[in-house]
């Protein structure tokens, strides 16, 4: 199998380029905005329906688990009736989400919000990658998986501030929840007007140009047999597993270890994603230009965890542990293009909705398995287990990278000594 996933567009500019560079990252900010429909307001929901944070958790693994699974299944959908109808359907399931939120009377309609957004979150990745692939010529095709992991921070980033701020100024939080129902419809009514731009039916793969000999005719499975796969998605599981743990848990879990108040750990939360955001422009000229992609990633990572386990110490001043914490942000962000380029190079031709649905389903595992876990800590009083936890995670996110480096090499390297 080959390892080339690069796109041959039909006769696209840089203006065409970044049109679909736009288009496709805010979509995928929305998708990330509504990763954080729920958690931003736990507080609110402990107060108001008396549940626990183990409780809360759990609405978190129903998320991640409908959407680990809808992920995987979404990529051979994709693959088979095109990127931008799935696209538009998942955007107008963000919407019934949001007012499923606002018309919760307890637990049970928070589950209905959160099983509703899963659905509308599984099929992101395999689109959004398949239209970049398709429609993006090569020489901005680094920019595009650059932009569009930080158009999924800013998601993250935006959604607490948009949440409790508009909680706080209208007085209800189920006024907050009608508000953002109408970010998705926005978006899809952007994406409507420019359905043509981001038509992935119109694309096409380097090694189906014409005079190319044909690749082999292969099972829709055969991806699955290979190691680095099934590498890159232990890779999303830990790493996922760690931003679990900042997104939803951090801000309770600052205020119990350092007495700061909740509305101020909202912007730790923020500040971190703000940071990944930062690192991750950074990161795509890292990957440009040092090609041990692993060693990036090893750095910048087990920065992260040394930063998260000084804010576990407890040792730190409060406002400066809430800076900290933003600041591991920089680190993950850091590593994110260069996840994106080593699964890039771990998948073959004409897969692209079925790597990136499975590999990218290690994120959904990531949150559901890690949400309760963090919950039922903070439950315990120990607080500091959520830093620790991360810190450990992130870690275990460095192994499975150098793995799939060393995997990558082990291939690369005979077929290299073949052609010579």
């Amino acid at each position: 199998m080959s390892a080339v996933l690069t796109p041959r567009p039909p006769a696209t500019g840089p203006r065409s380029d970044f049109t679909v560079i736009g288009l496709v990252s805010l979509a995928h900010g929305c998708s990330h905005f509504f990763h954080m429909l729920l958690p931003p307001l736990f507080p609110v929901f402990i107060r108001d329906f008396g549940l626990s944070y183990s409780q809360l958790g759990l609405l978190v693994t129903v998320f991640f688990v409908i959407s680990g699974i809808g992920q995987a299944l979404s990529g051979f959908l994709v693959d088979r009736v095109g990127a931008r109808p799935v696209m538009f359907a998942a955007l107008s399931c963000f919407a019934a989400a949001a007012l499923a939120a606002a018309a919760a009377q307890g637990y049970g309609g928070l589950m209905l919000a959160a099983a509703l957004a899963g659905v509308g979150n599984a099929p992101f990745h395999p689109a959004d990658f398949t239209i970049l692939n398709k429609r993006v010529s090569q020489p901005r095709l680094g920019h595009a998986f650059s932009a569009h992991g930080i158009s999924g921070n800013l998601g993250w980033a935006v959604a607490p501030v948009f949440l409790i701020g508009l909680g706080s100024i209208s007085g209800s939080w189920r006024v907050a929840y009608v508000a953002a129902a109408l970010v998705p419809l926005a978006v899809l009514l952007l994406l409507l007007l420019h359905r043509h731009t981001i038509d992935d039916r119109r694309g096409a793969w380097l090694h189906e140009q014409a005079g190319q000999a044909a690749a082999p005719a292969e099972h829709a499975l055969a991806f699955l047999k290979l190691p680095s796969v099934w590498l890159c998605f232990s890779f999303f599981f830990w790493t996922t597993a760690a931003l679990s743990a900042m997104q939803g848990f951090a801000g309770p879990a600052l205020a119990r270890i350092y007495g700061l108040p909740l509305s101020a750990t909202a912007f730790v939360v923020t500040g971190y994603l703000l940071c990944g955001a930062a690192g991750m422009v950074a990161g795509g000229f890292v990957a440009a230009r040092y090609k041990t992609l692993e060693r990036t990633i090893a750095l910048a990572m087990a920065a992260a965890a040394v930063l998260l386990l000084m804010v576990a110490s407890g040792l730190l001043p409060a406002l400066v542990a809430g800076v900290v914490a933003a600041l591991a942000g920089l680190g993950t962000g850091l590593a994110a293009p260069s996840r994106d380029m080593l699964i890039k190079q771990a998948s073959p031709p004409g897969a692209t909705g079925r790597v990136y649905g499975t590999v990218y389903s290690g994120l959904d595992v990531g949150f559901a398995l890690a949400a309760p876990v963090f919950g039922v800590l903070l439950d315990g009083g120990r607080p500091q287990g959520v830093f620790i936890g991360a810190a450990l995670a992130l870690l275990m996110g460095v192994a499975s990278a150098a793995l799939v480096g060393r995997q990558l090499r082990a291939v690369v390297a005979p077929r290299a000594a073949a052609a010579d």
